[in-house]
This record gives structure tokens, C-alpha cells and sequence, in this order.
């Protein structure tokens, strides 16, 4: 019953910056861990950032100073800010909702970020 969807894709060069949006059919924010992901091709998927309910944040090793993670419980919205883009950034990058309530987890369908080399 829960429905995210990510926007904000697009082309960039690099060094470039992007803003990420994801926004939610609810309010679940202030239950449930929300997280960027991407997958690059030939990759797994993995986790860029997450911000839980207290407001603290995880970031991966590759990502650390350049993106930035934040969420709005009041608007349903979670945005990821990323500056200083690289190539190896490109990916499909995934809003992810894990709810601490019950086991389950929320996926949107994801929205291409490409750098250009």
C-alpha cells in the first residue's frame, strides 16, 4: 500500500551535481529507515545512503563528502544531493523504505543517473 517514486535523473558531466528526489504515498518516514541504492551495470545493488527516524545517517565509503541524504517526514519526501559526480556514479538509483514496525520493505522503481566521461 505504500507506493515511492524516485525523480531527478538525467544526464550530468562530471563534477556536476544532481538532486534526487523520492516521494512517498504515506507517511512512513518516522517509522522506517529510508535508504538511496543504486546498481550500476554489471553491479549488485547496493546502499549509497540511509537516514533513520532520529535522523542519523550511513553513507557509503565512495559517496562520503560528496553526497548528501535528507528526508521530510511533514512533505513524504527523501532527497539525496550529490555533487562532485563521477562516472563510475551512473546507475539506476533506488528509493528503499524498511519499515521498523513490520518486516517489510519498499522499493521504488528506480531513476537513471548517468555521468558522462
Amino acid at each position: 500500500q505504500v507506493q515511492l517514486k524516485e525523480s531527478g535523473g538525467g544526464l550530468v558531466q562530471p563534477g556536476g551535481s544532481l538532486r534526487l528526489s523520492c516521494a512517498a504515498s504515506t507517511n512512513i518516514f518516522s517509522i522506517a529507515i529510508m535508504g538511496w541504492y543504486r546498481q550500476g551495470p554489471g553491479k549488485q545493488r547496493e546502499l549509497v545512503a540511509s537516514i533513520g527516524p532520529g535522523g542519523s545517517t550511513n553513507y557509503a565509503d565512495d559517496v562520503t563528502g560528496r553526497f548528501s541524504i535528507s528526508r521530510d517526514n511533514a512533505k513524504n519526501t527523501l532527497d539525496l544531493q550529490m555533487t562532485s559526480l563521477k562516472p563510475e556514479d551512473t546507475a539506476v538509483y533506488y528509493c528503499n523504505a524498511r519499515r521498523l514496525d513490520r518486516a517489510v520493505i519498499y522499493w521504488g522503481t528506480g531513476t537513471l543517473v548517468t555521468v558522462s566521461s
